[in-house]
């Protein structure tokens, strides 16, 4: 049975305006200038204020008056336009010329820009030298297919020969895959097509000359005693290999100098991704004062067209039944002049809510700021700058994600000075980043054949006057990627 009943509810929801302003906030500088030209090239009515024109900073000069005597002077010593102009004949009588309202079913295609080759690429070019039945060439792009960026064959050949068999009802086993994979074993780099990393330590091994001393002993590690070696028990080692600590080092030298992924060893330059930073604000510290600013180097003032809304309020006032073509001409100025102010608009709120929240971290920091001691840093979370700002703990969120504050002792990212707090014995709060340094320093100089465990590192810090547990040592260790004791003891 069905029935129709009438709720009220009260639901949230952010408009179109709201959303692009979020996102304008996350976006970092080098974002941001992309995002501009993107508008700039969509929106004929925003354009870029060139170096000629006086620079406007008022949002309400960038917006031209209905009014446009204020302007009259101005606009007759730029080049004169009119609606005829750009309304020949011949021309389509339609200024829909272009929409974003694409459908996420809609196929979009892109061509692909490529440059050299790839790690699979190369390894199939490399195949195709060797001598292969017609089966096994058959067979072998499927093992290919299955090793990662990292050169590793990560699933199990049975689980490969099953998808072959399910796939392309071909018969295969994981024997006669095992011998085309000790084909693929034999390619470069070294050490690509193993299913572990002892495989892959020990196929680089076996390409160097075995006559050596040192490599042999390496090898004959990480054939039977990889397991101790990868504990560090070097003790065991020398016992059962009857070898002293020098040549221990010799071999364990030999290792280290084996590459753990080696398709990563296939880099082609042009392939490598930019990793450029470009700080979103520069703080200058001179005769004690700090001065702080947004880097807008290669950020472009914008203003409104006043040709195009001429030429709106010219065929409006001509034209007073207002055919067709006016009317759509009409009513593409005005909502193109609507998104331009709003972008506009949205791109001075973006600005003024990165420098109140930076202003706020530059208080809030000020003693680091000074000279940039990671010891003065004080305990600080997005609560504080929220509180601070009167802004929502969200917005500062997005504000700090991915931003970058360039001082006079180097660039720092925003979460940097965000810290969890932890008391000493006389109450005073400190930043846990001056207790990762403790740590740190430590480890640095403590002795490698009898590394510092966790307890340890408790009771040095409880020492100093820092009430802290174990397991907080802990995860402040692993945070600084720091390996645990064992894993930390080194032969001299």
């Amino acid at each position: 049975m069905l029935k129709q009943n009438l709720q009220q509810k009260l639901i949230q929801k952010l408009s179109p305006q709201q959303i692009q302003m979020i996102k304008l906030l996350e976006i970092p500088t080098m974002q941001l200038e992309q995002r501009i030209k993107k508008e700039l090239e969509e929106n004929p009515l925003l354009e870029e204020v060139s170096e000629e024109d006086q620079p406007l900073t008022e949002p309400q000069d960038l917006i031209p008056p209905d009014d446009d005597s204020d302007t009259e002077q101005k606009d007759k010593d730029q080049e004169e336009f009119t609606l005829e102009d750009f309304m020949e004949e011949d021309e389509i009588p339609s200024y829909k010329l272009t929409a974003n309202n694409y459908s996420p079913d809609d196929k979009r295609e892109e061509i692909p820009f490529s440059v050299g080759i790839t790690f699979h690429e190369h390894l199939e070019s490399q195949l195709n030298l060797r001598p292969l039945t017609e089966r096994q060439k058959f067979l072998a792009p499927f093992i290919l297919g299955n090793i990662d960026d990292d050169g590793y064959l990560r699933r199990k050949l049975e689980n490969i020969a099953d998808d072959i068999d399910f796939s392309h009802n071909f018969k295969t086993d994981e024997f006669e895959l095992l011998e085309i994979l000790r084909i693929i074993q034999d390619l470069d780099p070294p050490g690509v097509g193993a299913r572990d990393l002892r495989e892959c330590l020990l196929l680089q091994i076996e390409r160097k000359d075995l006559s050596d001393p040192a490599i042999a002993t390496a090898h004959e590690i990480l054939k039977h005693h990889f397991d101790e070696f990868t504990r560090k028990h070097y003790d065991k080692i020398m016992n059962r290999l009857n070898i002293n600590e020098e040549q221990l080092k010799e071999a364990i030298d030999e290792i280290l100098h084996l590459n753990p992924k080696p398709g990563s060893a296939f880099n082609d330059p042009m392939n490598r991704p930019d990793h450029q930073i470009i700080p979103d604000f520069i703080l200058e510290y001179k005769d004690g004062e700090f001065i702080l600013s947004l880097n807008q180097k290669n950020m472009p003032e914008l203003r409104i067209n006043k040709n195009y809304s001429r030429m709106a309020n010219e065929a409006a006032r001509k034209d007073h039944n207002q055919n067709q073509q006016n009317k759509e001409f009409i009513n593409f100025v005005r909502q193109k002049t609507e998104s331009a102010r709003w972008f506009i608009d949205a791109i001075r709120q973006r600005q003024n809510t990165l420098m109140l929240t930076m202003e706020a971290i530059l208080r809030f920091q000020k003693e680091f700021f000074i000279d940039g001691d990671e010891t003065k840093l004080r305990p600080m979370i997005l609560k504080d700058i929220a509180e601070m700002t009167g802004l929502d703990i969200s917005t500062i969120s997005r504000v700090v994600n991915s931003k970058y504050i360039q001082t006079h002792f180097g660039i720092f990212s925003l979460k940097y000075f965000f810290s969890e707090g932890l008391q000493t014995e006389s109450g005073e709060e400190v930043s846990s980043r001056e207790i990762k340094k403790i740590l740190q320093e430590t480890i640095e100089n403590e002795d490698k054949r009898k590394p510092v465990t966790d307890e340890q590192l408790t009771k040095i810090l409880q020492k100093k006057g820092y009430q802290i547990a174990r397991r907080t040592v802990a995860k402040y260790r692993e945070q600084l990627n720091i390996p645990v004791a064992r894993l930390r003891k080194e032969l001299h």
